[in-house]
């Protein structure tokens, strides 16, 4: 019984996922997860008590994954350098991943304290690797730095995600030239 359980509760954020993906918070509703899961309305009620218990299990399960995926990349990395541009890439090779757009469309929404929290701490990894590399590099106010280079990577997802004119590899390729080339100039010229 808790095996089928937690099948269910697993159809349920695998369902929550794509309803995100597809169509943002808007669309992660109880009627649609019954729906895409087979569930009566009232079962989905036994698994989570409201949107913010589902949103806060997939900030639980997805974005320490997520993190991961980037944090190994730039592990993998030798330079400051080819820490930034990993931290970079890997963001912006999982736009197409629907556990990466479910985790963007929860963070663009209102949160409750606890799924914040959550994405706060699975955020604060990352942040503090990049911080260490800009810091590397010489900047002076590598926190600063590596907000702002979290709000150019976040322009370029969007980028992608709009699935404009330019194709994801020229963005990223883009977003990374201007990133190592801005992080080298300002800690240059910080000397």
């Amino acid at each position: 019984m808790a095996e089928h359980r937690t099948m269910q509760r697993g159809a349920l954020l695998d369902a929550a996922r794509s309803l995100l993906s597809e169509g943002g918070t808007e669309a992660l509703t109880f009627p649609a997860l019954a729906e895409r899961t087979g569930l009566a309305r009232s079962s989905v009620y036994e698994y989570f008590r409201s949107r913010a218990a589902v949103v806060e299990e997939l900030c639980t399960v997805d974005f320490p994954v997520w993190a991961a995926e980037v944090e190994n990349a730039m592990e993998r990395a030798q330079t400051p350098q080819e820490k930034i541009e990993a931290y970079v890439r890997r963001q912006l090779d999982l736009v197409g991943d629907r556990r990466h757009r479910a985790v963007v469309a929860i963070s663009a929404s209102e949160l409750d304290a606890g799924a914040r929290e959550k994405i706060r701490a699975a955020h604060g990894g990352l942040i503090a690797m990049i911080v260490e590399a800009l810091g590397d590099l010489g900047h002076e106010q590598p926190r600063l730095a590596a907000m702002l280079l979290q709000g150019s990577v976040d322009a370029a997802v969007r980028r992608i995600e709009l699935s404009v004119a330019e194709q994801p590899d020229v963005i990223a390729d883009t977003a990374v030239a201007m990133i190592l080339c801005g992080v080298r100039g300002a800690a240059g010229g910080q000397g």
